[in-house]
């Protein structure tokens, strides 16, 4: 692989029959469109499938991308009501159409955090159309947690105490222009630690013009909360469903990923291994590592 190569993906829109409701999925179509796709990749919450642009640009050379929007985010056109959400099988349910109108050979499915684990979900329940899986820093709670977490009683309610979930509320909307919001977001925060580049797509991406002139997040900040707040899924379940290979890159600082040996004993064959020096933002921090691990399980 040529990690110089650098080429412009193509907008596609996806029509997909989801159980979650239907509509188009935006996506970045990165490589000869001639070539069937090899990897599907899917983003974090609150990101988009541009987030991702100089990460995946240079896999081109010798594979093809397919960067989606998740329902509520980007481009993507699908209906994204957070009222009464419990868990991230809509996503789920999502990345399985994308698979089917796709139609073609199995392909690898790589994510970071939240689309990481939607991404074994999806997995899951499609084995024959999915190879493998690269898994960036993928949201793993401990399995007592997460079987709590899938309690009725718990489950898109009480998690919607959690910090996180209610900073995620209080972000700011609207801005005069991406290049305001680039201008308040670089160096702070969570993006302490990005590149410029990164930064400049992640703001390009999830932000939508309005008729005044102004910018608004394509993520609402409800639907971001939203993802927080519904943890009902079981990622330990999956990863003994799916009989393909693992591999998952986690942070060494502030990881959303408790996947250790007992979870990986859960799969056939699950590789975990810690990159040094990285946060949750591993894509940002490593993308050199990040694409030979994709490039790795494509080939």
């Amino acid at each position: 692989m040529d990690a110089a190569v650098f080429r412009e993906p193509k907008r596609r829109f996806i029509a997909i029959d989801s159980r979650a409701g239907g509509g188009e999925m935006a996506a970045l179509d990165f490589g000869p469109p001639s070539r069937a796709i090899d990897v599907v990749f899917v983003h974090a919450n609150g990101f988009n499938a541009q987030t991702y642009r100089t990460l995946l640009a240079p896999l081109a050379a010798g594979l093809r991308v397919l960067a989606v929007d998740q329902r509520g985010h980007g481009d993507s056109r699908l209906a994204a009501d957070p009222e009464g959400r419990r868990s991230w099988l809509d996503l789920r349910d999502d990345l399985l159409a994308l698979l089917q109108a796709l139609d073609q050979a199995p392909v690898v499915l790589a994510g970071h955090s939240m689309g990481a684990t939607v991404s074994l979900l999806a997995a899951a329940e499609a084995p024959g159309k999915v190879s493998s899986l690269v898994l960036l820093d993928p949201v793993v709670m401990p399995r007592m947690l997460a079987l709590y977490a899938k309690a009725p009683w718990t489950s898109g309610r009480l998690w919607k105490r959690l910090p996180i979930a209610q900073a995620a509320t209080r972000r700011r909307e609207v801005f005069d222009s991406r290049e305001a919001a680039f201008n308040a977001y670089r160096g702070r925060g969570a993006f302490k630690t990005w590149p410029e580049a990164m930064l400049a797509d992640y703001v390009g991406g999830g932000f939508k013009d309005r008729p005044d002139g102004k910018v608004e997040l394509a993520c609402t900040p409800a639907w971001e909360a939203s993802n927080y707040a519904a943890q009902g899924h079981d990622p330990w379940r999956a990863v003994s469903q799916f009989r393909g290979r693992v591999r998952i890159l986690k942070a060494e600082h502030g990881s959303t990923c408790a996947a250790g040996d007992s979870f990986a004993r859960r799969g056939k064959a699950v590789r975990i291994e810690t990159v040094p020096g990285t946060s949750h933002f591993l894509p940002m921090e490593r993308p050199d590592l990040v694409r030979e691990a994709i490039f790795e399980a494509a080939t």
